[in-house]
């Protein structure tokens, strides 16, 4: 089966199943930003079924490049590890199966990572904002997905089911914005990307 094909089915699968991937306008532009940085070293908050993590694979530069992602849930570890070996993937990912607020507190891999992308729990964004700092190179990229939550950030939304995640990913984009270490920008796209370049430490 040819590789595009196998991609397809990925995407195709976790649709069905609900399983929330990337959207195609957002994955569209990230793989431009991929394709310009030609990023040695990827971290990847939030793996899912490692369908992300695979597209961005193609863009890696270099003999010893890697995307490292990170999955919380066991059953979705388990699915991107599955995905990865269909494609012969394991020697460019590597699946973490932990608690990224966890784990990238102990992860000391200061100032390594040319690219990292946040796409996990939205409660969690202001931590893993802070470990992502301290963990990209200076010219590094950070990249979050879905900070506009379905159009709620932006809105006067304030009910009580989703209101301390839109609440921290309103902090989010106010902190990237304020923050002098970093250069950001807020694309209107898919569910909304908030991009950031790390100026300085």
């Amino acid at each position: 089966m040819l590789e595009q094909e196998i991609i397809r089915m990925i995407k195709e699968e976790a649709l069905e199943n609900h399983v929330p991937i990337i959207q195609d306008e957002s994955l569209e532009l990230l793989l431009t930003i991929l394709d310009i940085a030609k990023p040695n070293k990827i971290l990847e908050i939030g793996t899912a079924v490692g369908y992300s993590a695979i597209c961005f694979s193609k863009y890696l530069s270099g003999k010893e490049a890697k995307i490292k992602t990170i999955e919380k849930n066991e059953e979705m570890y388990q699915k991107a590890i599955q995905n990865i070996q269909k494609l012969h993937l394991e020697d460019k990912i590597e699946v973490i199966h932990d608690d990224a607020t966890v784990y990238l507190e102990g992860l000391k891999e200061d100032n390594t990572y040319d690219v990292i992308f946040i796409d996990a729990a939205k409660g969690q964004y202001l931590k893993f904002l802070k470990e992502a700092i301290r963990l990209a190179k200076v010219g590094g990229i950070i990249i979050a997905d879905n900070v506009l939550f379905k159009g709620r950030v932006l809105s006067d939304y304030n009910e009580h089911k989703h209101r301390t995640a839109t609440n921290r990913l309103r902090t989010y984009l106010k902190m990237i914005e304020e923050d002098e270490r970093l250069h950001s920008t807020l694309v209107k796209i898919g569910d909304g990307i908030a991009i950031s370049i790390v100026q300085n430490k």
